[in-house]
């Protein structure tokens, strides 16, 4: 079906202010990146309904196919269900451009364009994963939560999957250590998944957040959970596995964080126990072998914020799409302005004003020599 573009800008009249963020990410072959791109060209996701074929041609990357589904694929009936979901839950979008958005995982190549989030989020924090078997051992779920609940101590958001095992381990010791955790979930945020983690939800979200980028309703369903490492190991500085076997989640997990410039640390097991196995190989590749939350702290890259309890809040910003384009092309490495405006296709007069803005929001700062880098 092929909807007018009178349709497509009139939502209904409960449409919450993110109906055409829903929308697009509704749209078949509109991936991740495509809708960033999307964003960067066009402003806002109701302006990409608007477009013409002939400007969509225009947008880099985006196939004669993927701007066919953008003109003929009827979003409204997703976009109406998931706006009055939400508009009766706790649950709220935050997307890529608000001050709330972690910041960090601005520095994957696929971060979401938005979150579904129950609980509250901050733009910077210092956090850690910890991730393991599900079918953990007593040893390994107390030493999990001692491990979190000493993170916390030192003010270290504790990042895990809300799973059975040593997930649900850390984020109860991060709960008893009084500190932030956040849970990444492989499901919609709307389902409560493992059924008897019902009380760690409400728990989880009081004191930090629960997040997801798959719709309200969606199944906890295996091929989500890969998708779902992504983000806890895009969130943190660094990742800690304890006890998981062979080619399991947590491996896809400390992968993840390689590729991602995360650190990887690892709790050594008794060689006769499966769950060992993974750990073991990591600290056998490169992994920081961990005793305690020194070893962790000690490996932490140096842009990571103090490691205590703030005095002063840490720094939040929103951005526009122009903006959130440099700010992903920082996060990579440090930038020349001319190579900035090279490949972001503007004026050398629009990045010059772009950057400042930027410096004047505490997101990046200027090196000598006219580079810049995120702060």
């Amino acid at each position: 079906m092929t909807l007018c573009r009178e349709e497509a800008a009139a939502p209904p009249p409960r449409a919450r202010d993110h109906y055409y963020w829903l929308a697009l990410k509704s749209v078949p072959l509109v991936g991740n990146v495509t809708f960033c791109r999307l964003l960067h060209h066009f402003g806002s996701p109701e302006q990409v309904f608007k477009a013409s074929p002939e400007e969509l041609a225009t947008v880099q990357g985006l196939s004669a196919v993927a701007a066919g589904q953008i003109h003929s694929h009827d979003y409204r009936k997703f976009a109406d269900r998931e706006s009055e979901a939400l508009r009766r839950s706790d649950i709220r979008i935050v997307e890529f451009l608000s001050e709330e958005y972690p910041k960090i995982l601005l520095e994957i190549p696929d971060y979401p364009p938005f979150l579904y989030v129950r609980g509250s989020l901050r733009s910077a924090e210092c956090s850690i994963a910890v991730v393991g078997s599900r079918r953990a051992s007593s040893s390994g779920l107390s030493t999990t939560e001692r491990l979190a609940r000493d993170l916390a101590l030192r003010g270290i958001t504790v990042i895990s999957g809300m799973a059975r095992g040593i997930d649900t381990a850390a984020h109860r010791g991060a709960l008893k250590g009084g500190g932030r955790t956040i849970g990444v979930l492989g499901s919609g945020i709307d389902l409560i998944y493992p059924p008897e983690n019902l009380k760690l939800f409400d728990q989880v979200a009081g004191q930090g957040a629960l997040i997801s980028e798959f719709p309200l309703g969606t199944a906890p369903l295996a091929e989500n959970f890969p998708r779902r490492n992504r983000i806890i190991s895009g969130l943190s500085r660094g990742v800690l596995v304890i006890e998981a076997v062979e080619k399991s989640g947590s491996l896809i997990t400390a992968r993840c964080a390689l590729e991602q410039g995360r650190e990887v640390f690892a709790v050594p097991g008794n060689i006769n126990y499966p769950g060992s196995r993974g750990p073991n190989r990591l600290i056998k590749e490169g992994a920081a072998l961990t005793e305690s939350v020194e070893d962790i702290i000690a490996n932490l890259p140096h842009r990571t914020p103090p490691l205590s309890l703030q005095e002063e809040p840490l720094p939040s910003f929103s951005l526009t799409p122009q903006e959130a384009s440099v700010y992903t092309l920082l996060a990579e490495s440090p930038l020349h302005a001319d190579e900035i405006t090279v490949k972001c296709g503007l004026t050398a007069g629009e990045v010059s004003a772009m950057l400042l803005r930027l410096e004047l929001k505490g997101a990046v700062t200027r090196l000598p020599g006219n580079y810049f880098m995120i702060s």
